[in-house]
C-alpha cells in the first residue's frame, strides 16, 4: 500500500532516509531518474519531440534539472530549461546542464517573457518543476506573475495542433492531449500539498509524478483537480522507516488488491464462494436490485439470491436469470413492514446481506429496516448477558440461527432511512459496512454536503470510529475507514462513475465478496477498486466520460478483475 502523507511526515520520512545512509542528494538523483522514465515512457514512440523542463528554485527545481538532463541524453528530443531564479554552476545537476550544452534561459534575463512564450509555444511536454511541497498560499508578486503567464502561454499553445496524441495502458486518457503535454514535479505549482487548497494561478497538470507517497493535497480537491493523472515513483527510500511506518492513511495499488481475492480452490462447489442475499428494489427503482445481484455474481459469488417486492419480480426475472428469487410482502410495490417476518426465516441461509438499492423512502420500508435491526439488537443483547462478546467473530464462524443478521452492507435509501431513526448505529451488527455519497453522509451526520467534501478524509474516520462501522465516503478519490483507524484512499477520480445506478453495482460487487469471507474492510477496499477500475475501462472503452451508464461500468467489472488477478 502507497502511504498518504502531510508535508510534515513527508520531511520527517525523508530525514529519517538520510540519517540511514540515503543522502538528500541522492534522494533527488533518484527522483529525476524516476521522472525521466515515466516522461521517456511517453516520447520514445515520438522522435524530436520538444520539452520544457520550468525550474523553480527549490527541490523540484533540481529533480527536474536532473529528469531534464536524463531525457536530453536518452532520446532524440529536443530538452530546453527555463529558470524561475538564475542557478550559479556551483550546483552540480545545473552544471551538468551547460555542460552537456543545452539550451537554458531564465526569467531575470527574459524581458516581459518572450522566451518563456516561445518556448512553451513549440512545446509538446512542459515538466512543471516550479514550486513544490513546501508552499504556502497565496501565491504573491513576481512568482505570482510567472505561474500566470506560464497558464496563459499553455493555454494560447493547444490551440496549434500537434502530433502528440498520447495513451498508456497504465493511465489510459479519453481521446488523447493536445499538446504540450505537462506532467509535474511531486505536485502541481500552485497547490496546497496538505490542504489541497490551490491557488488561482496555480498550474493544471495532465499527470503528476509525486514521490515516495502522496501528498494529502493531491487527493483532496480542489487540488485532486489539477493533478491529473497520479504517479507515485519508488525514489529508492529505506524499507524501514518510522515515521513511514506510523502513517495509517493508505492507497492500494493493483498488486495489494490482488492479494486480497478470495482463493479459488480447484475442488470448490458454488457454496464455496458464499451465498449473497439482496434485499433491493421498488415499483420505481427496478433497476437497482439486477445492477447489485449482477455485480456480486461478476466478483465471484456462488449464489445470489435478491429479495424484493412481488410485483418486480417477473420484471426483473429475465435480466438476472442466475439469481434466485425471495418474494417479499409490499405495499403499492414498495417493501411492507411484514416483509421482515418472512426474511427472518432466511437469513440464516446466507454468508452476506446487502439492503438498501432501490428501496424508496416510504414509511413502511423504513418500519420494515427498523423491525430487522431492532430483532438483531434484541438477539445481541440476550446473547451477551453473562457471556464474553464475541462480535469479533468471522462471517464463517459466526453463530448463525433465525433472525441473526448475516454480515451487513447498508446502501442507498437504506441509508436515507437509517437517517431517520434515533441513535440507528446502535442497532447495526458489528462489521456493518457502510456505503454513503456525500448527501447521504451529510443525513447520516447532519453535517451539509459542503462540509463533508471539505473534510473527506478526516470525518470517514471520524464517523467509522463513532459508529463502529466501515465507512466507504464515495466519490472522486472514495475514502475507506474502518474503526480501528485503518483507511484508504482509492486512487480513481472517474467522472462516469457520476451517474444513476453505479453505486448499486459497488454496493453488489461489496455484498458478493462479503458473502465469500473478506472481512469487512478489507471487501470495501477490493470492491471499491475493481468498481473504480471498471468505470476507467467503460470510459475508455466508448471514448467518452460523457456516455457511460451503470450497465457499462457493470460490464467492464470482469475486464478490472482480471487486471487485478494479473497485477503485477
Amino acid at each position: 500500500m502507497i502511504k498518504i502523507v502531510t508535508v510534515e511526515e513527508m520531511r520527517a520520512i525523508e530525514q529519517e532516509a538520510d540519517a540511514s545512509g540515503l543522502s538528500f542528494a541522492q534522494m533527488m538523483q533518484n527522483a529525476g531518474r524516476a521522472l525521466a522514465d515515466h516522461v521517456l515512457t511517453h516520447v520514445e514512440s515520438y522522435p524530436g519531440m520538444r520539452i520544457t523542463v520550468l525550474v523553480g528554485p527549490g527541490n523540484n527545481g533540481g529533480d527536474a534539472l536532473v529528469a531534464g538532463k536524463l531525457i536530453a541524453d536518452e532520446s532524440e528530443c529536443e530538452v530546453a530549461f527555463y529558470l524561475y531564479r538564475p542557478r550559479d554552476e556551483s550546483d552540480p545537476n545545473f552544471a551538468a546542464v551547460k555542460e552537456a550544452g543545452l539550451f537554458t534561459a531564465d526569467a531575470e534575463h527574459d524581458s516581459r517573457f518572450r522566451a518563456l512564450k516561445k518556448l512553451i509555444s513549440t512545446s509538446d511536454v512542459i515538466i512543471d518543476g516550479i514550486l513544490g511541497i513546501g508552499l504556502k498560499l497565496p501565491v504573491k508578486g513576481e512568482m505570482a506573475k510567472f505561474l500566470s503567464t506560464v497558464n496563459k502561454a499553455i493555454t494560447a499553445a493547444r490551440r496549434i495542433e500537434s502530433p502528440l496524441r498520447y495513451q498508456t495502458p497504465a493511465y489510459p486518457i479519453i481521446g488523447g492531449i493536445p499538446a504540450p503535454l505537462v506532467i509535474a514535479v511531486d505536485c502541481p505549482s500552485g497547490v496546497d500539498c496538505d490542504s489541497g487548497d490551490a491557488d488561482p494561478v496555480a498550474i493544471p497538470a495532465n499527470e503528476t509524478v509525486t514521490f515516495a507517497a502522496v501528498k494529502r493535497g493531491l487527493v483532496k480537491f480542489p487540488g485532486a483537480g489539477l493533478t491529473g493523472r497520479l504517479h507515485v515513483a519508488d525514489i529508492g527510500l529505506p524499507g524501514k522507516l518510522p515515521g513511514r511506518d506510523r502513517v495509517s492513511l493508505e492507497m492500494p495499488a493493483g498488486t495489494d488488491i490482488r492479494a486480497l481475492l478470495p482463493e479459488l480452490p480447484p475442488n470448490a462447489n458454488k457454496g464455496t464462494f458464499g451465498r449473497a442475499l439482496i434485499v433491493a428494489g421498488s415499483l420505481n427503482y427496478t433497476g437497482a436490485a439486477a445492477m447489485a445481484a449482477k455485480a456480486a455474481y461478476r466478483v465471484g459469488a456462488g449464489l445470489v439470491t435478491v429479495g424484493a417486492p412481488q410485483p418486480i419480480i417477473p420484471i426483473l426475472a429475465g435480466h438476472v436469470p442466475e439469481a434466485t428469487w425471495l418474494l417479499l410482502p409490499h405495499d403499492l410495490g414498495v417493501l411492507a413492514e411484514d416483509a421482515a417476518n418472512v426474511l427472518k426465516d432466511e437469513l440464516e441461509n446466507y454468508s452476506a446481506l446487502l439492503m438498501g438499492p432501490g428501496w424508496g423512502r416510504e414509511e413502511t420500508t423504513r418500519n420494515f429496516l427498523m423491525a430487522m435491526l431492532n430483532a438483531e439488537a434484541q438477539r445481541q443483547a440476550r446473547r451477551h448477558i453473562g457471556f464474553v462478546p464475541t462480535s469479533t467473530a468471522s462471517p464463517k464462524t459466526a453463530e448463525n440461527h433465525t433472525g441473526h443478521l448475516p454480515p451487513l452492507i447498508v446502501d442507498a435509501d437504506g441509508l436515507n432511512l437509517l437517517s431517520e431513526i434515533e441513535n440507528w448505529w446502535e442497532l447495526l451488527p458489528a462489521g456493518t459496512v457502510l456505503t454513503p455519497h456525500p448527501g447521504e453522509m451529510a443525513r447520516l451526520t447532519g453535517l451539509t454536503v459542503e462540509e463533508i467534501q471539505a473534510r473527506r478524509i478526516e470525518l470517514a474516520a471520524a464517523y467509522a470510529a463513532q459508529w463502529q462501522c466501515v465507512v466507504v465516503l464515495k466519490g472522486a478519490h472514495t475514502v475507506i475507514a474502518a474503526p480501528d483507524g485503518r483507511q484508504a484512499v482509492l486512487p480513481f477520480v472517474e467522472p462516469a462513475l457520476a451517474t444513476a445506478g453505479t453505486g448499486d453495482v459497488l454496493a453488489g460487487a461489496l455484498v458478493g465478496l462479503r458473502a465469500q469471507g473478506l472481512p469487512p474492510f478489507e471487501a470495501a477496499l477490493t470492491a471499491g477498486y475493481v468498481h473504480g477500475l471498471a468505470g476507467t475501462y467503460a470510459a475508455e472503452d466508448l471514448a467518452t466520460h460523457r456516455s457511460i451508464t451503470a450497465y457499462d461500468v457493470l460490464t467492464a467489472l470482469p475486464d478490472a478483475v482480471s487486471a487485478v488477478e494479473h497485477a503485477i
